[in-house]
Formats: structure tokens, C-alpha cells, sequence
């Protein structure tokens, strides 16, 4: 198979995933401080991605989740709705919910928030998978982008 159809294929997947995960989220509303409302985080997650938006929005990545004092690599890639403009984003941030780390990878909806112009910015990454793991992270973006939407995200271990 060819890599442009790799690339298509995962673009539906995840495009397709990105309708059935917001969906659920919105059906539960517990992703947002409330639902790590007196919790401790079982980890912490650090990202680096490239966010592209135009109405639709798509993005790509890699990142770090600690848990248990052990380092573990992985990839992100996303689609969504919501958003004007491109930026790079450095994000970090804690991870709930999470007994294993095998529950980390996978599908995840997205809410999403900020802005960059430049250096400034300013927002929040909150995502959910259907395993119940939350990651709240706080972004940094340079570039200039408007940014208020949801996404279907994949994390792939490395």
C-alpha cells in the first residue's frame, strides 16, 4: 500500500472517529474540572505538534507520557473542526485515570481552546479516551491561530 493511501485512510479513520468520539463527549460532560475534581494525576504528558486550521483543522506530533518514573515515547495526530490559522504548540500537562499504560494509546476527543499571535498566547488541551483517561494540558503556541473547537486524536505508542 502506497504511503498517500496510509495517509488517506487514517485521514477518514480518524475523521470518521472525531464525529463518534464528540458525539460522546458531548454526551457526557464530564471532561473539564470537574471531572478530575479532587484527583491526583497518575502522570505527566509533554507534546510538541503542529496545528494547521482552516474551519477544518488538522495537526501532528510527538510527545513523552511519565508514569512511575518510566518515559514513554508516542506520536499524535488529529482532526477536528473549529479554528483559523497555523501554530506550533508546546504543551504540558497531567494525566488522570491512568492504571497501566497500555490505556494511554488510542482514540481520544479533543476540546480545545486559544490563540497565538506571534509568541503570545494563551489556552487549553483537554482530552478524553473511552477507557475514561483524561490529559488537562496547558499549550503554548507560536504562529498565529484562533482556536476554538473539538478533534478526534490518535496516540500511538513509539
Amino acid at each position: 500500500m502506497t504511503p498517500l493511501r496510509v495517509i488517506d485512510r487514517r485521514t477518514g479513520t480518524v475523521a470518521l472517529l472525531a464525529a463518534l468520539l464528540l458525539a460522546s463527549a458531548c454526551q457526557n460532560d464530564r471532561i473539564g474540572p470537574a471531572a478530575i475534581e479532587g484527583r491526583r494525576p497518575d502522570g505527566k504528558v509533554r507534546m510538541q505538534m503542529v496545528s494547521v486550521a482552516y474551519i477544518g483543522s488538522g495537526s501532528h506530533g510527538t510527545g513523552a507520557l511519565e508514569f512511575h518514573g518510566r518515559s514513554h515515547p508516542f506520536t499524535v495526530t488529529g482532526l477536528g473542526i473549529g479554528g483559523i490559522g497555523a501554530s506550533s504548540i508546546e504543551a504540558v500537562g497531567e494525566v488522570y485515570n491512568l492504571q497501566d499504560p497500555s490505556r494511554f494509546a488510542g482514540e481520544y476527543a479533543q476540546a480545545r481552546y486559544g490563540f497565538a499571535l506571534g509568541q503570545a498566547s494563551a489556552g487549553d488541551l483537554w482530552l478524553q479516551n473511552a477507557d475514561g483517561v483524561i490529559m488537562r494540558l496547558s499549550a503554548h503556541r507560536t504562529g498565529l491561530m484562533l482556536n476554538l473547537g473539538g478533534d478526534a486524536v490518535v496516540v500511538s505508542m513509539r
